[in-house]
């Protein structure tokens, strides 16, 4: 048998040369598709402009690397399925009617849909990754907040223009009609996701009003923490313990909240107590070195700290110690209240005083 005999063989009604191209494009696809992936990966890269170095080539293939991957693998099983036909004798149904053609028909389009879509996302979200980067260079802290919830808008827009892709193209689903019926319905629909619009008003609220930003140390329903993300839903705030809060949008505008990132200063207010045994005089003197020591300190404020014998307590001589740190950031006001709370021992214990703890003095009579 000669080669073109061979060729020209038909093996269900389809001959071996449109086997073999089959076979020949699928493999060229499986072989090629990385190196395609790359190339088409570099002009989406070059489209970005020179900005998009500051996270570099080598992220942004890794991130389109799998939808690209497979979108050029799909292409290649498409073209390798059109050098093949059905047979006649299985009286398949036109591929506008229902049946096996049909099915394969839109299952090809819905997996295009769903890898471009894909695609499209890991592009987002690789546009947001270089947009916080540049907010972070910024001292402006509100564009640290918007660029997240930019972030999440632009993916739920390309998710809702997905759906209706697919719903269009796919499915033959008339959207005009569709957007009618949801209009329509709109009103049952608004009542069943009640919390969910209520939420995304919250966040809508926080961004005009400004209430607290993206760093900003708050406290809210009994939780203090750092800002780290406002969403549509909710907001997320890291407490100092380094776990994460989720509050919804709607109880972070209606709530009490405390903006502590507001605050110029940070106030420090606690008693210590002496031992009854100290005298007056040791006492005064104990206030007079404290007090100034306090206003001494670099980190302090000029409003003045307050050292106060206040009470006499049930164990102890009490005394009122009040003063203010000069920023609001958390480590500088640990820091400070360290030092001082230092200091504070060796004034005492140099003046011949001591701390007091709850004690009980018992007197028997004879």
């Amino acid at each position: 048998m000669s080669l073109n005999e061979f060729l020209t063989t038909i093996y269900f009604e389809n001959s071996v040369k449109a086997y073999l191209f089959f076979g020949v494009i699928l493999l060229l696809g499986v072989l090629f598709k990385r190196l395609i992936s790359k190339y088409l990966g570099g002009i989406l890269f070059r489209l970005l402009g020179k900005s998009a170095n500051e996270i570099g080539r080598p992220v942004f293939d890794e991130r389109l690397k799998k939808p690209l991957n497979s979108l050029i693998l799909l292409g290649a099983l498409y073209l390798a399925a059109q050098q093949l036909q059905f047979p006649a004798s299985w009286e398949l149904a036109a591929v506008e009617d229902f049946g096996l053609r049909m099915f394969l028909a839109k299952a090809f389009a819905l997996c295009y849909a769903y890898l471009i879509f894909w695609l499209l996302l890991r592009f987002v979200d690789f546009v947001g990754e270089l947009m916080v980067l540049r907010a972070a260079k910024t001292d402006n802290k509100m564009d640290d907040q918007i660029v997240p919830f930019a972030v999440e808008i632009a993916k739920v827009l390309v998710v809702i223009l997905g759906g209706l892709t697919i719903l269009s193209s796919v499915f033959d689903v008339n959207v005009a009609a569709l957007a009618t019926g949801l209009g329509i319905g709109g009103i049952a629909i608004a009542m069943a996701s009640k919390e969910s619009l209520e939420n995304l008003l919250g966040s809508f609220t926080i961004f005009l009003d400004k209430p607290f930003t993206y760093g900003d140390i708050v406290t809210v329903n009994g939780y203090t923490g750092v800002v780290e993300k406002v969403g549509f839903r909710s907001t997320r705030i890291r407490t100092f313990d380094k776990s994460i809060v989720t509050v919804p949008n709607k109880n972070m505008v209606n709530a009490e909240l405390d903006n502590l990132g507001m605050r110029p200063i940070r106030r420090v207010k606690f008693n210590i107590g002496l031992v009854y045994g100290t005298k007056v005089a040791q006492i005064k003197k104990i206030v007079e070195e404290l007090e100034a020591m306090i206003n001494a300190h670099p980190d302090t404020t000029e409003d003045g700290a307050r050292v106060r014998f206040e009470a006499f307590g049930n164990s102890s001589l009490d005394l009122l110690v009040l003063y203010y740190v000069n920023s609001p950031d958390w480590e500088l006001l640990i820091n400070t209240r360290q030092d001082i709370n230092y200091r504070i021992i060796e004034i005492v214990q140099q003046h011949g005083s001591d701390f007091a703890f709850p004690t009980t003095s018992v007197h028997i009579e004879k």
